[in-house]
């Protein structure tokens, strides 16, 4: 008998890190410049997939903010007959219900990019998202000599992920660097690059020019970025941001941005998966697994080991399966 081909449904919000096994990487569609970190967890995720001859859906909602899309389409997907679900969560408690469910009707969910709440799931893939926050911390007091004025915009409030990049940022900067002053760090500018700028021309009329900025993910990377640039900034205060696209790799390189903290959601998209297929399998698999996170300059943007993360290897999404 011919052996069924297992189907492993990943829910993505590329958030995001949407991802669509289940993503969140808030949306298998982005709001940004280029989506890059969605597509290449999709390519790590199809890589796997091709390696261990199993099926793939890749789903995520419109909007990266969304719950209750995300919700509606994880229930879906948990009844239509999958065997396992990815899931990239926007949040660490909406999905939590759901997940327990689906784990009580014999379908396993492993999580990545950003907790969740509970033990229902099987595995967790993420970055040390804390240690991203005190990197770009150590960053900005190197780069300022440790005095100015500080901006931080926060993304969603209620995101495990990016919550422990702004806290690890935060506490960084109040241990080590005193003489930095934060002057805004309560303003949450969304999922999208237009609220992040709208965010960072808001922040600049009440404070002024400062001295550095740090943006936590790509949207408000790349917003924030443009806002800079319109009022002939960047490249003359400290802008650290975090995640990659060709937009910000080109302002990396121009010295409009003086770092960028990077991920590898190519490795996420591939250990989630394999995960996955190793629980139905009966093999063993690590439960906890932490991928690369890393400070790109223009100093070091070149070399090898940081170039697979700011260009990503998507050559898989375009042949086919």
């Amino acid at each position: 008998m011919k052996a069924r081909r297992r189907r492993i449904l990943p829910p993505l919000f590329l958030a995001g890190l949407g991802f669509c096994l289940l993503c969140a990487f808030p949306a298998c569609r982005r709001d940004g410049p280029s989506g890059s970190a969605g597509q290449a967890v999709h390519a790590g995720a199809l890589t796997a997939a091709r390696e261990l001859d199993v099926d793939i859906v890749w789903k995520g909602p419109l909007k990266e903010d969304d719950r209750n899309e995300q919700m509606q389409i994880f229930e879906t997907l948990a009844g239509s007959g999958v065997d396992a679900l990815v899931l990239s969560p926007i949040d660490d408690r909406a999905l939590l219900r759901p997940v327990a469910e689906a784990r009580r009707a014999g379908i396993p969910t492993v999580v990545f990019n950003t907790a969740i709440s509970g033990t229902e799931h099987i595995a967790f893939v993420s970055t040390d998202n804390e240690q991203g926050g005190v990197l770009a911390a150590r960053a900005v007091g190197r780069l300022t000599g440790g005095r100015g004025r500080l901006i931080l915009v926060r993304v969603i409030e209620g995101v495990e992920g990016t919550r422990k990049r702004e806290e690890g940022f935060l506490a960084t900067l109040r241990a080590e660097f005193p003489g930095i002053e934060v002057v805004s760090e309560n303003q949450y500018a969304g999922p999208s690059t237009e609220r992040a700028y709208q965010t960072m021309e808001n922040l600049l009329a009440r404070f002024g020019p400062v001295d550095a900025v740090f943006t936590p993910n790509e949207s408000t990377t790349f917003g924030c970025l443009r806002a800079l640039q319109d009022h002939g900034l960047s490249g003359k205060i400290v802008h650290i941001g975090f995640d990659s696209s060709a937009k910000l790799v080109e302002a990396l390189g121009k010295g409009d941005l003086q770092g960028l903290v990077l991920q590898d959601p190519f490795a996420m998209g591939y250990q989630s998966l394999r995960a996955a297929v190793a629980h139905l399998r009966g093999e063993p698999y690590e439960k906890a697994v932490a991928t690369a996170v890393v400070l790109a300059t223009a100093e070091n943007m070149d070399e090898p080991s940081i170039g697979r993360l700011l260009r990503p290897d998507l050559s898989v999404l375009g042949s086919g399966r």
